[in-house]
C-alpha cells in the first residue's frame, strides 16, 4: 500500500469513527427527550426547535476560537437544504412515534434510510454500492427488524408510516447533501456546515414552535432545563459536525448504515440506566447490526485504498 493509499484509507476510518461516535451520542436522544415530554407539556416542534437553536448559540460561542471563515454564497443553497433536510428528519420521526408508536417508527424511518441513500448515492453522486455493501444494507435491516419488531408490537397507521418515510427521506438527503459537500466543499468545513444548517432549521421550525407553544407548563423546570441543555450540548452541537465529518470523508451509503448503531446505544442505554430486560430479540438484532457496521467499514476502507 502506497503512503496516498495509506492517507485515504486513514481518512475514510476516521470517517466511520465519527459517525460510530456520532449514532452512539445520538442514542441517548430518546432517553433525554423523553423525560422532558414526562416533566412538561413541551411537544415535538417546540423540542427541535430548542435542540437546533441552542446547538447553534453552542456553535457560535466556539466559532470565536476558531479562525475566521466566511460562508461562501454560492453555497448558501447546500447550507439551505441541509438545515431543511435535518428539521424534516427530526420532527418528522418524532411525529411519527406519537402516531404509530416507537417500534413502526423506527423500524420504518431508520430501516428505509440506507435504502434511499444508497438510491440517491447511485442517482446523484454516481456511487456504486457494490455487493458488499448490498449485503451489508440487507443485513443491517434484518438486524434492525428483529431490534425493534422482536421486542414490541404496535399499530400500523399510514399516516405515522408516511411519516416516518418523510424523516428516512430527510436523513436520506442531509447524508447526500454532506457527502457532496466532502467533494465539492470549497472552503466550508464540518462546523460551518452545521452551524449555518441549525440555524435554517431553526427559522423554519420556529412558527411551527410557536404553534405548539415555545414555552409550555413545566412540571420539573430544573429537570426540562437540564436535558434540553444536554440534548443542545451533546447530541447536537458535539454530534452534528462528528456526522457531518463522517458523511465527507465515507460514501453516503456507507454513512447511513453506520448510523443504525443508534438503536443499538439506545438499546444499551435502557438496559444499563433504565432497568430494561435484555431480550433475545435485543441481543440478536444488536448482534446482526453490528456485524453489518464492521462489514461496511472493511469494504469502505478496501474500497478507498483501490480507488
Amino acid at each position: 500500500m502506497t503512503s496516498g493509499e495509506r492517507t485515504v484509507s486513514t481518512t475514510a476510518l476516521r470517517g466511520l469513527a465519527c459517525l460510530a461516535m456520532a449514532g452512539t451520542t445520538w442514542g441517548t436522544t430518546g432517553a433525554a427527550v423523553e423525560i422532558v415530554y414526562r416533566s412538561s407539556d413541551f411537544g415535538p416542534m417546540a423540542v427541535s426547535f430548542w435542540r437546533f437553536l441552542g446547538g447553534m448559540a453552542l456553535l457560535i460561542a466556539g466559532a470565536a476560537l476558531r479562525p475566521a471563515r466566511r460562508a461562501p454564497r454560492g453555497r448558501m443553497l447546500l447550507f439551505t437544504g441541509t438545515g431543511i433536510a435535518l428539521a424534516v428528519f427530526q420532527t418528522a420521526y418524532f411525529g411519527a412515534v406519537e402516531e404509530t408508536g416507537l417500534a413502526v417508527a423506527t423500524i420504518v424511518a431508520l430501516g428505509a434510510a440506507p435504502v434511499l441513500t444508497a438510491a440517491g448515492g447511485r442517482l446523484f453522486l454516481g456511487e456504486r454500492t457494490g455487493r458488499g455493501g448490498a449485503l451489508a444494507v440487507g443485513g443491517a435491516l434484518t438486524g434492525l427488524a428483529v431490534l425493534v419488531l422482536g421486542n414490541q408490537q404496535g399499530v400500523v397507521r399510514p399516516l405515522g408510516v408516511a411519516l416516518a418515510l418523510l424523516s428516512a427521506a430527510g436523513f436520506a438527503a442531509s447524508s447526500l447533501l454532506g457527502r457532496w459537500a466532502g467533494r465539492h466543499g470549497a472552503g466550508e468545513d464540518p462546523y460551518t456546515l452545521t452551524l449555518w444548517s441549525f440555524g435554517i432549521g431553526a427559522a423554519v421550525l420556529l412558527p411551527f414552535a410557536c404553534g405548539e407553544g415555545l414555552v409550555p407548563h413545566m412540571a420539573h423546570p430544573g429537570r426540562v432545563v437540564l436535558m434540553l441543555l444536554y440534548v443542545a450540548a451533546v447530541t447536537t452541537a458535539l454530534a452534528y459536525p462528528l456526522y457531518f465529518a463522517g458523511t465527507a470523508a465515507v460514501r453516503a451509503t456507507t454513512a447511513s448504515v453506520v448510523m443504525l448503531i443508534e438503536p443499538v446505544s439506545a438499546a444499551a442505554l435502557a438496559a444499563l440506566l433504565l432497568g430494561e430486560h435484555l431480550t433475545a430479540a435485543t441481543v440478536a438484532g444488536t448482534a446482526v447490526l453490528l456485524a453489518a457496521i464492521v462489514g461496511l467499514a472493511v469494504a469502505e476502507s478496501r474500497s478507498v485504498a483501490g480507488s
